[in-house]
């Protein structure tokens, strides 16, 4: 789990989100979140143009039903064992600079699938990294790469999608080692 310097999303006194269901079980929570955000994984994404602010609406449609502060930035600092995720001062600053750099790569379009997958993979990397939201990181970053891979001529096949082993990769990448996230991108390339 995370680390937390300063716990405003959570229920005084418990480790448990603050959520628009109000439920003060952990395991409560889980079911209702699993439940809430598989209706609206059902529905259509927001449509957009792979920018930042479209990451956000992501985000926001998954989470709509389960936090308030679906699509916000988190505020406060964060860290997985002792690597800090980015600090909430400089999420903004760093969203832009890497949602710009997508989009100078022509949001990965033209691109061989292996190269696909390389530059997939260094940009989950970094948004992992930057980690903008309270919860919810891992399941908005999957939604965009979905989109961000049909739009560039490169649909990922979800029958090959992975959970624990992507997991595990986006860990991987956390830690400076981007190959297996890149090896489970490129396993769940579309094959006609």
């Amino acid at each position: 789990m995370y680390d937390v310097e300063d716990e405003t999303y959570c229920y005084p006194g418990t480790s448990i989100l603050k959520n628009l269901g109000g439920l003060r079980s952990q395991a409560d929570l889980d079911r209702f979140e699993a439940v809430m955000t598989a209706r609206r994984f059902e529905e259509p994404l927001p449509p957009g143009h792979l920018t930042v602010a479209h990451f956000r609406a992501i985000h926001r449609h998954i989470f709509q039903d389960v936090y308030l502060w679906a699509g916000r930035f988190r505020t406060i600092r964060m860290r997985k064992g002792f690597s800090p995720f980015c600090y909430p001062e400089h999420i903004p600053r760093e969203m832009i600079r890497l949602f710009e750099s997508l989009k100078a790569a022509k949001h990965l379009s033209g691109l061989e699938p292996a190269a696909f997958a390389e530059r997939a993979a260094a940009f989950l990397a970094t948004l992992n990294a930057i980690h903008p939201f309270r919860d919810g990181n891992g399941r908005a970053q999957t939604a965009f790469l979905l989109l961000v891979a049909s739009r560039a001529g490169h649909p990922l096949d979800l029958r090959r999608f992975a959970p624990d082993a992507f997991g595990r990769a986006m860990i991987d990448s956390f830690d400076g080692n981007e190959e297996p996230l890149r090896a489970q991108i490129l396993a769940m390339a579309w094959r006609s």
